[in-house]
C-alpha cells in the first residue's frame, strides 16, 4: 500500500475533501478526452493521406518519413520547457487553450498550398504546440481526484487518443478520397477551434493541483465550484501525506526525482510504446495498403483496428490496477508489472506476424502488438504522478514525454528507410524492430518500476 493510501489524520489546517469528484470534475475530464481526440486527428492526417501526399509532391519514402519526424523535432522540446517551466506556474485552463489554438493555426498553410518545405514548417509548429498536449492534460484531469481514484480519468484522457483515431479516420480518409488532403486539414483545424470555445467557457484546474492546505477562501471557492465539500474526515483523499507530495517547502530537486529507478524505467517501457505509436501515425495507414493489400477505404477502417485493441487494453488495466490497489496491492505489481505484462504481449504478437500465412492472421496479429504495446502512457502518467511530489510532479511529467516522444521523431524515417531499401517487405521488418524494443521496455518495467519504494526515498528526512 502507499504512502498516500496510510497517511494520518490530517493536521490543523488541512481541508480534506469527500471521496467522490464533482460533475465539474466528470465534465472536465469529457473535454480533456475530446481535447486528446483532436491532438490525435491532427497527428493522424498526414498517415491516413500518405499515399496521397506522396503522389501529389513526389515524395519517397524517407522524404514522408522525415516530414512526419518533424512534428517531433521540436515536440520533445517544448514538451520539456513547458513542463520545466510553465506546467507547475501557469494554470492548464490557459495553457491546454494556447495549445489548441496554435494547433487550428498550424495546419492552414499546407492546406492552402505548397510543397513539402511547407508540410514540414506546418509540421514543426504543429509538433511545438502539441509536445506538452498529454502530461498537462493528464495534470489536468488528475488534479480533480485523489491518488486512489485517478487510474480512471488517467485512462480515459488516454483513451482520447485512441477515440480520436477511431472516430476521425473513417471521416477524414473519405475527404481525402473525395475532395484531397488538403481539405482534410482544414476539417481538424475547424474542430480544433471548437474545441477551444468549449474550453474557455468550461475547462479550469481543479481542488488537487497541489496536496497542501488550501485556505478556507480557496476551500470554500473549490466546494461552491465544483460541488466537492469539504470536510474534517480523517479518510478524506486531499491532505498532506507523509511522502515527498506533503513536504511543503522540501520537495526533493529534479535531480533526485529523475535518478530514481522507477522514472528511468518508466520513461524506458514508454520510449518503446511509443515508438509503436510512431510507427501507427505515419505508417500503419500504407503499411494496411501497400503491405498487406487492402483497398484504400478498407484500411481506412482498419486503421482503427488497434486503437481499438488498445482501449480495451487501457481500460482493462485501469480496472484492474484501480482494484489491485484498493484491495492493498502494491503499485510495483499494480503499474510497474501490469505494464510490463501489457509489452511483453505486444512484443510477442508482432513476432508472430511474420510467422502466418494469411492476410487475416497478420491484422489480427498486428492489431494485438501495436494494440497492447502502445498502451503504456496511462501507467507512466499515473506511476510519476505517485512517484513525484506535486512541486516537482509537473517537471518529471514533461521531461519524461519529452524524451519518449523522441521515439516518435525516429520512428517514422527509420520506417521510411526500410521502406526505399526493401520496398513492402520493409514493412515486416519494421514490426520485427518494434517487437525487438517492446522487449526491452517489458523488461524495464517488470523489474525496475517500484513508485512506491522510490517516493519512500526521496522523502525529507528528519
Amino acid at each position: 500500500m502507499t504512502a498516500a493510501e496510510t497517511a494520518p489524520r490530517p493536521s490543523s489546517g488541512t481541508l480534506p475533501t469527500t471521496k467522490n469528484p464533482g460533475r465539474r470534475a466528470w465534465t472536465v475530464t469529457g473535454l480533456l478526452v475530446v481535447f486528446m481526440m483532436v491532438n490525435f486527428a491532427d497527428k493522424s492526417v498526414l498517415g491516413l493521406a500518405a499515399d496521397e501526399i506522396r503522389a501529389d509532391l513526389g515524395l519517397t519514402a524517407t522524404q514522408f518519413g522525415l516530414a512526419n519526424s518533424a512534428f517531433f523535432l521540436l515536440f520533445s522540446v517544448s514538451g520539456a520547457l513547458v513542463g520545466l517551466l510553465l506546467a507547475d506556474r501557469v494554470t492548464a485552463r490557459w495553457l491546454l487553450l494556447a495549445m489548441a489554438v496554435l494547433w487550428s493555426l498550424a495546419q492552414i498553410p499546407p492546406a492552402i498550398g505548397g510543397g513539402l518545405a511547407v508540410l514540414i514548417g506546418s509540421r514543426l509548429v504543429l509538433g511545438a504546440a502539441e509536445g506538452p498536449a498529454f502530461p498537462v492534460a493528464q495534470q489536468a484531469a488528475l488534479s480533480w481526484f485523489p491518488d486512489h481514484r485517478r487510474n480512471l480519468p488517467g485512462a480515459l484522457v488516454t483513451l482520447g487518443v485512441t477515440l480520436g483515431v477511431i472516430t476521425a479516420a473513417p471521416g477524414l480518409s473519405w475527404v481525402i478520397q473525395e475532395h484531397g488532403w488538403r481539405a482534410a486539414l482544414w476539417v481538424v483545424a475547424a474542430v480544433g477551434a471548437a474545441w477551444s470555445a468549449l474550453w474557455l467557457l468550461s475547462g479550469g484546474d481543479g481542488p488537487f493541483r497541489t496536496d497542501g492546505a488550501p485556505d478556507a477562501s480557496v476551500a470554500s471557492a473549490t466546494a461552491s465550484r465544483t460541488g466537492i465539500r469539504t470536510d474534517s474526515r480523517a479518510d478524506s483523499p486531499l491532505r498532506t501525506p507523509p511522502g515527498p507530495a506533503g513536504a511543503a517547502g522540501h520537495a526533493p530537486g529534479y535531480r533526485r526525482v529523475l535518478a530514481t529507478r522507477t522514472w528511468a524505467g518508466v520513461t524506458l517501457a514508454y520510449f518503446t510504446s511509443y515508438w509503436i505509436v510512431g510507427l501507427m501515425v505515419a505508417w500503419l495507414p500504407s503499411y494496411l495498403r501497400n503491405g498487406l493489400g487492402y483497398a484504400a477505404d478498407t484500411a481506412g477502417t482498419l486503421v482503427a483496428a488497434p486503437w481499438a485493441v488498445g482501449a480495451v487494453v487501457l481500460l482493462g488495466q485501469a480496472v484492474l490496477t484501480g482494484r489491485l490497489m484498493r484491495r492493498g496491492v502494491s503499485s510495483r505489481t499494480a503499474r510497474g508489472r501490469i505494464g510490463g505484462v501489457m509489452l511483453l504481449i505486444g512484443a510477442v504478437s508482432l513476432f508472430c506476424v511474420p510467422l502466418v500465412d494469411t492476410t487475416t492472421a497478420k491484422t489480427v496479429l498486428l492489431a494485438l502488438g501495436l494494440g497492447a504495446g502502445g498502451s503504456y502512457a496511462t501507467i507512466a502518467a499515473t506511476t510519476i504522478a505517485e512517484l513525484a511530489p506535486p512541486r516537482r510532479r509537473g517537471g518529471a511529467l514533461g521531461t519524461m514525454n519529452a524524451l519518449v516522444t523522441t521515439a516518435g521523431l525516429i520512428a517514422p524515417v527509420v520506417v521510411g528507410r526500410l521502406v526505399d531499401a526493401q520496398g513492402d517487405a520493409g514493412y515486416e521488418s519494421a514490426v520485427l524492430l518494434s517487437g525487438a524494443l517492446l522487449s526491452v521496455g517489458a523488461v524495464a518495467s517488470l523489474t525496475l518500476v517500484d513508485p512506491a519504494r522510490d517516493a519512500a526515498r526521496l522523502r525529507p528526512r528528519k
